[in-house]
Parts: structure tokens; sequence; C-alpha cells
């Protein structure tokens, strides 16, 4: 009987070996597509699960899956793929997530949110620096500041600015794979602090004398409810027409930020900030027009955002991401956790109010929607425009803020 074992054991292995790995090779075009596809499918699907939620949703679990398939042999690590994703759908994600960066209506409407949310990016910054000095990342070699700049980036804008900056720096995919890892298990961390500050934080006034003190305030703030918050933010609705002139749309930025990087002679790095300019450039002088295709089009950003996940994890080593995701976890939290406290204890010294503060820190680390949706929750109703305006003025200069920082700062740090 153990004879019969091994020969069936040395059968399945010689069959084993006699495969060509990775099973779908990099040739394969449709197969490569169709895994992709595939696992960002996954993603989408396990962050409607319970499980998937307590994972840290869509983007990392659609990551964590490529990551198993490469290192299992299922898919290469590199195919021509995952270079279109890189370099063609990728860089259309930034317009298609910012049309309704319009800067006047952010200006005029998010009041004192606005000022929690400028508090809360010295925060960050601080935190960063802080972080930088205390947690030992000697184990990332040169990579050490230019991760530390993609990870200030993420907690001032979000997940698109911190792939912005890993790609301007030239990070390499395990690190960005380890880096996402990470964050999204400080992300749960950080909401878990973040709700228990706001658990017996009073609600605000209904802006009564800020309103009074300044009425056009309160006139800009009912026109973003109405045509662009409402419409664009608050809609789920996705129309094939809008979807067909948002791609165009975003599809003739790149191509401007192309012709632009081109002619300027920087590298093609520089062309995902070039776009940033550009797109809030035109939503903010072409505010109705440009935010009423926000719905549709943040859909298929999300859908663009999930198989560049899905390259990240393709192309990473699970080895390398277990041995750099604890000192970048560790950095993560120095940074925000000095980044919540600094928000919040600054803030109330400057005569701010704490549920303005909350909201503020909300907008940088989580985004305009986890933002507008703790407003929501709590009953702040007043705050919930400012809310989402706010996280979206993250996504439009936090790529900027982190690069900035990273050379300026991080990188003559010892």
């Amino acid at each position: 009987k153990r004879r019969g074992d091994a020969m069936r054991t040395n059968v399945i292995g010689a069959g084993l070996a006699s495969l060509n790995w990775p099973l779908i090779q990099p040739t394969d075009n449709f197969g490569v597509w169709a895994v992709m596809l595939a696992a960002s499918s996954f993603g989408l699907w396990g962050a409607k699960q319970r499980w998937g939620s307590k994972l840290g949703g869509a983007p990392l679990l659609s990551t964590l899956f490529a990551l198993v398939l490469a290192n299992t042999g299922v898919i290469p690590h590199v195919t021509p793929a995952f270079a279109v994703v890189n370099k063609f759908i990728l860089p259309l994600a930034i317009p298609l997530l910012l049309f309704t960066a319009d800067l006047k209506r952010v200006l005029t409407c998010t009041g004192r949110v606005l000022w929690g949310f400028l508090l809360g990016t010295c925060g960050t910054a601080l935190g960063s620096m802080l972080a930088f000095s205390m947690v030992p990342m000697s184990g990332l070699g040169e990579h050490a500041w230019t991760m530390a700049a993609a990870l200030m980036a993420r907690h001032v804008g979000g997940a698109v600015n911190y792939v912005a900056v890993a790609g301007i720096l030239n990070i390499p995919p395990n690190l960005v794979a380890a880096g996402l890892a990470a964050d999204n298990l400080m992300t749960a961390v950080y909401f878990s602090a973040l709700f228990r500050f706001a658990r017996d934080t009073q609600a605000p006034d209904i802006d009564q004398a800020y309103d009074l003190k300044d009425p056009s305030h309160g006139v800009a703030r009912d026109e973003a409810k109405s045509d662009v918050i409402l419409k664009a933010r608050l809609s789920n609705a996705f129309e094939v027409n809008k979807g067909s002139y948002a791609l165009t749309v975003a599809a003739s930025i790149c191509a401007l930020g192309t012709y632009i990087a081109g002619a300027a002679g920087v590298g093609v790095q520089w062309i995902i900030p070039i776009v940033t300019l550009v797109t809030v450039a035109l939503a903010t002088a072409f505010p109705k027009k440009i935010g009423g295709l926000a719905p549709s089009g943040e859909a298929l950003a999300a859908l663009a955002m999930q198989l560049f996940f899905v390259t990240i994890g393709a192309s990473g080593s699970i080895k390398q991401m277990v041995s750099t995701a604890p000192a970048l976890f560790f950095f993560s939290f120095v940074q925000v956790m000095t980044h919540l406290y600094f928000t919040v204890y600054a803030g109330e010294k400057l005569g701010m109010n704490r549920s303005d503060l909350l909201i503020a820190s909300n907008a940088n680390v989580g985004g305009p929607t986890t933002a507008a949706a703790m407003a929501a929750s709590k009953g702040w109703r007043s705050l919930v425009v400012p809310a989402m305006l706010t996280g979206v003025l993250g996504y439009a200069v936090a790529t900027f803020i982190g690069v900035g920082f990273g050379y300026g700062v991080l990188s003559k740090m010892p």
C-alpha cells in the first residue's frame, strides 16, 4: 500500500513537472485578462461580505488574490497586459475620480471643515516625520523615504494618491502591495479610535451664526447640494451615455497631459500629476457639465483601480511582502495616530469644534465617502456636504503634497 501511494505521488509530481509554468502564459492575452477581471470581481464581491469588509475591502482582497495566484504559478508575474493597465487604464481613473473637484465650491462650501482638513494635513506631515525617525525601515533600503511619502499621500487624500506617488517615485510593486496590506489593517485601527472620539462628541450647531456672517456660504452650499453633490456624488446610477462621455473626457485629458509632459521634457511618471491639474481646472471651470459625469465616471474608475490592484498583487512576492509589511504597519500606526491626536487636540486649542475636526480627519484618511457616511450616521447633517467636498480636495492635492514633502523633507532625514 505504501509503495502504491509513493507511485501515485511520483506520477502526480511528474505530471506537475511536465506542465508549463505558469499555467497561464504571459502571451495568453485573453487568459490573463480573464483572470485579472476575475480577481477584480472577487474583490468587489468579497467587499460586500461580512468577512471581506473586515479584511479591508475590495482593493486589498483583489491584491491578495492576485498575489496568491501569481506565487502559486497560476498567472505570470510579468505580462504585457499589466503594462496596458499601468500605462493606459490607471491614468484614465484619475480624471474619472475628480469630476467633482470644483475648487470654487470646495472653498465656499466646506467652511470650518476645510480648516480642520488643513490642520489634519499638518498632522499627517508631523506624523510622517515622527514615524520615519522612530520606525526602523532599513530593510526597505533606498525606498524607505519614498514609501513614507506614498503613505503620507494616502493619509491626506486616498488610495489613488498612494498609487500616483508610488508611480512617480518608482516604488517596486512588492512594496506597493505590502504598503497597501499594512495600511488597510491600520485603517481599521484608526476608525476604531475615530469613532471612540466621536462617541461623546456633541452635534454641531446648524451653522446659523456662520451663515449670518457670510450668507453667500449658505447659498453656495445649497447650490452644491442641488447640482453637484446630490446629483453626482450621492447617485449610484450608471448611465451608458454619460459613461461614454466620461471616458471620452478622461481620455482627452490624458492625451493632453501626455502632450504637456512631452513638451515640458519630463518623464512619463509625471503624466498623472499633470492630468490631475487639468481635471481640477476643467471641473472648476465647468462644474455642472463635468460634475454631471461623476456617477458613471466613478463607477468606471472603480473598475480601473481594481485592475491596477490586481497587477500590483500579481507582480509581488509573498516572502518579501511578509518581511516588509510589519514595518510599514507600525509606520502607518505612528503616522495616523499622530495625525488624529494632533488634529483633535490642536484644533480644540484653536477653538474649533470636535465634530468638524473628526469629519476633517476622516476626509484625510478615509476619503469623501467615509467622511460623509460618518457625518450622516452621527446626525451631523450640516457636515455631510463639506465632508464630501473636502475629501475630493484631498484627492486633488495629496499627490503633490506627498511628492513635495518626500523630496523636500523625508529624503533629507537620516
